[in-house]
């Protein structure tokens, strides 16, 4: 077998094994992650004699960037057109929180973990910082927001916050690394030159830019697809599902052409798009049809992810790197989380809960390639990509082993039928063919 055959005839076993694990692992303490994970380990680690291509993401940066970037741009798209709560200060209460306080803390704690315990320099520290920052709900579906429905308010407190704080912090985390880089730049120095073009350029342009983008392409394209006069572009009425991609694809490349956050462009978007005719069945013909790329990219990068494992990630890793990683997951993110949901919406649990699944996953590993491709970080990098993928390996085997019988017994407490894909699933078959219908 070439090497070529063995990488296609991995794709094919991979794609099909997306579409089966989500329904067949449903509501058990194993999720799709896990086992994609564990594959890539296995395959590598066994004695197999297959020619497969070795896996480095230090030589082979810029295909881990842009694998990463477009799985990160699908989950965002598919978060976006999820949700149905209505955008508000009020009604977001709880991601607002999240954002504005948990996750700075959550970085200045881990910078300074990083550079107490592993005796890094403050740029190295803040960007291992940066790059863990962002929640990652891909990696546990049972955690995330199902599907569009036409009920404003269908979704827990849970589920909702985890899936909205996942879907701004993925672009929030962006100046943070930008700082980081500045700061490498600079030698180190705390210059007053960099901190005002940073705060100006990289935090407030760059922020309006993606959201003003994102907005803009949701409208237009909502305006389009729903109320076209031309009968051909009215695309709602066919159930085109492929417009997902491309409102992700167009949203995230203007945004990026306008030196904006398209992370932030492409959840923007969604959102945008999902209130034009919020009770039309389109909605979700396009959020199934970006779920099912995002679950293949997620099987493809974890599988490498696992490859990687097993041929020496982790031997760059030291106790103190392995420490930093279980303090975010166990002390930095449950405590952060916490104090800024105080007397917050949802019951006690709920915010326990929303406290303790921090996931981290694909969005980590592009923020680190990103600032790789584009900082000198010399003989820190080995291990820095030690630490993020010890993390990531603790988050999906925590959270993911977590994810089903944590959620499956705060939805018995609150009187909920569970939101698994298997659960989802034969609700659309109960319904018929799954056909775009307009709500009337």
């Amino acid at each position: 077998m070439t090497t070529t055959g063995a990488v296609y005839g991995c794709l094919g076993l991979g794609a099909l094994l997306a579409a089966v694990l989500p329904r067949l692992l449903s509501r058990r303490p194993v999720s799709p992650p896990m086992v994609f994970l564990a594959s890539g380990v296995l395959v590598y680690a066994l004695p197999l004699s297959l020619p497969l291509p070795q896996v480095d993401p230090t030589t082979h940066g810029v295909w881990v960037e842009h694998l990463t970037e477009l799985c990160v741009i699908a989950s965002l798209m598919g978060a976006g057109l999820a949700i149905n709560r209505p955008f508000g200060r009020r009604p977001w209460a709880t991601t607002w929180r999240l954002l504005g306080i948990a996750m700075p803390l959550t970085i200045a704690a881990t910078a300074l973990a990083a550079w107490w315990l592993l005796d890094w320099p403050p740029y190295v520290a803040l960007l291992v910082a940066a790059v863990l920052a962002p929640t990652d709900p891909v990696l546990a579906s049972e955690v995330r927001v199902g599907e569009p429905t036409d009920a404003e308010y269908d979704e827990d407190e849970v589920r909702f916050a985890l899936t909205s704080e996942a879907g701004l912090n993925d672009g929030l985390a962006f100046p943070f690394v930008l700082a980081a880089l500045a700061l490498g730049a600079s030698g180190q120095a705390w210059s007053t030159d960099w901190i005002v073009h940073w705060a100006w350029s990289d935090v407030l342009v760059r922020l309006v830019v993606g959201v003003v983008v994102g907005m803009g392409t949701g409208l237009l394209l909502g305006r389009v697809l729903f109320h076209a006069g031309a009968a051909p572009l009215r695309l709602a009425e066919h159930g085109e599902g492929f417009v997902a991609l491309a409102a992700t694809l167009t949203s995230y490349g203007l945004a990026e052409s306008l030196h904006g956050y398209g992370f932030l462009a492409v959840f923007a978007a969604a959102c945008t798009l999902r209130r034009c005719e919020r009770g039309h069945d389109y909605h979700q013909v396009l959020h199934e049809f970006i779920e099912q790329i995002e679950r293949l990219l997620m099987a493809v990068l974890l599988f490498a992810t696992g490859a990687f494992i097993a041929t020496g990630a982790l031997t760059h890793l030291t106790w103190q790197g392995a420490a930093t990683g279980l303090m975010l997951h166990l002390l930095i993110r449950p405590l952060t989380a916490w104090l800024a949901l105080l007397r917050g919406a949802g019951a006690r649990k709920e915010r326990l809960v929303t406290a303790f699944f921090g996931i981290r996953g694909i969005g980590s590993f592009f923020y680190l390639a990103y600032a790789c491709a584009r900082g000198n970080f010399g003989s820190y990098e080995d291990e820095m990509w030690a630490v993020v993928v010890f993390t990531v390996l603790v988050s999906v085997v925590l959270h993911g082993a977590a994810a089903s019988p944590v959620t499956a017994r705060l939805d018995r407490k609150n009187g909920r039928k569970g939101d698994g894909l298997a659960d989802r699933a034969a609700e659309r078959l109960d319904r018929g063919d799954g056909a775009p219908r307009e709500r009337v």
